[in-house]
């Protein structure tokens, strides 16, 4: 692994750095929270056009940039260093890959190009709080996480033919799922519904409308206002299949069997987005930690900054090395997601995921305490570092997991990469 940036990369990340400095300071930021769409319209619209950047990893050919891994995670560290609300996690690592792995010719030229524009926003709505699981993040997505054909869950029924029940070939889903992120109004909703009942149960994704007839949403409070969460309800909405199905039901490109082709996808795009979240928990800790220096130079107590206490610099000194190790296992999961190498570690990118949420909860909590008094106000801004961390591992993690299934998958403890459906 060359861990030398090239020149375009360096631009990427300058390029960035600069508008989010001029467009996404503190109030700027407590301002697009509070927005129906949980960020800044017009800032998303200006990333989109001028840097291209929802469309950073996608392929030329539907109108992305044609970059990869490295160069989102890059991009995504430096949306970290300042909380940057935005549709671009859910947009960009979830809906787009899943997509471009799964979708037909048809749907690819439909969507991707709209996806890639930032016209267009997407969300991936799993039920049951089992995102990570979903991604093969803290266990295998084999099973039941969909509904498993008893009632909750999202449940799929595809329509015979004509009348009420709709044309054939057409699925209608009913059904929940909370904590959908920016599912409250994204524009394209991958829904993962269980279909088959008992007989042929199988798990499949579908392409919803945000707009389609009977879906109805709700944002939710979460403690973490950077990351707005929805709750979605199908109510007998009308679905297209992402990709086609066999004859059998069971082996197509959006089916699920014994080793099937959406195990594998969500796999890989669990992967990817692990390793753009751990980029992402590296620049706000980074930043977070680059804050709480500046202060304990001018915070005076005994009469001297506290910056000058033995104590205080080891704990800095402590923390900087443990943000520079992050973002060293975060550099190393991108390029491993991107093929950097047939050797590079199945589990990589989960490991650079725990250790970059662990990182950025220490450096929170950390950030708080030698901000003194002022730290736990409601004015500061270290209590966004410390939800962003939180929150964060309450969704993809918790941490203990993210390693314990990365050390499965990487086969510390036998044949684990074979077990985790994440093989090729």
């Amino acid at each position: 692994m060359d861990a030398a940036f090239t020149e375009e990369q360096d631009e990427i990340r300058r390029t960035l750095r600069e508008l989010l400095h001029k467009r996404c300071g503190p109030d700027d930021l407590r301002a697009a929270v509070r927005t129906p769409e949980g960020y800044d319209p017009g800032l998303w619209r200006q990333l989109a056009h001028q840097l291209g950047l929802p469309g950073l990893a996608l392929p030329a050919a539907y109108g992305g940039v044609g970059c990869g891994p490295t160069e989102l995670a890059l991009a995504c560290e430096e949306t970290g260093r300042v909380l940057l609300p935005s549709p671009l996690l859910p947009t960009t690592a979830l809906v787009a890959p899943l997509v471009l792995a799964l979708g037909t010719e048809e749907q690819r030229a439909e969507l991707l190009p709209a996806l890639a524009s930032g016209e267009l926003t997407g969300a991936l709505a799993v039920p049951g709080g089992q995102l990570s699981t979903a991604l093969a993040l803290t266990a295998r997505n084999a099973g039941d996480w969909a509904g498993g054909g008893r009632a909750g869950g999202i449940q799929a029924r595809e329509c015979g033919g004509g009348g009420e029940r709709g044309a054939a070939g057409e699925w209608r889903l009913y059904g929940e799922a909370a904590q959908v992120l920016g599912g409250h109004r994204a524009g394209l909703l991958l829904v993962a519904a269980h279909a088959g009942g008992y007989a042929r149960s199988r798990t499949l994704l579908f392409v919803v409308r945000g707009d389609a007839p009977g879906v109805v949403r709700v944002r939710q409070t979460a403690m973490d206002e950077t990351r707005a969460l929805g709750v979605v309800q199908l109510r007998n909405v009308r679905a297209s299949l992402l990709g086609a199905e066999d004859a059998e039901g069971a082996e197509g490109v959006g089916g699920v069997g014994g080793v099937g082709g959406l195990e594998r996808a969500l796999a890989r795009a669990g992967a990817g987005a692990a390793a753009v979240l751990a980029a992402e928990a590296v620049g706000a800790a980074g930043a977070a930690l680059e804050r709480t220096v500046e202060y304990v130079k001018v915070r005076e107590q005994f009469g001297r900054p506290i910056g000058s206490f033995q104590a205080v610099q080891h704990r800095l000194a402590d923390l900087y090395v443990q943000v520079q190790a992050a973002r060293s296992a975060a550099c190393y999961a991108a390029w491993a997601v991107g093929g950097g190498a047939e050797g590079a570690e199945p589990g990589a990118p989960g490991l650079a995921l725990a250790h970059a949420l662990e990182t950025l909860r220490a450096v929170a909590g950390e950030a708080v305490q030698l901000h003194g008094g002022i730290g736990f106000t409601w004015e500061h801004d270290a209590h966004l570092f410390f939800k962003r961390a939180a929150c964060d591992e309450l969704l993809f993690g918790p941490v203990h997991r993210l390693r314990a299934h990365a050390a499965e998958t990487a086969g510390v403890f036998g044949d684990g990469a074979t077990r985790a459906g994440v093989s090729a």
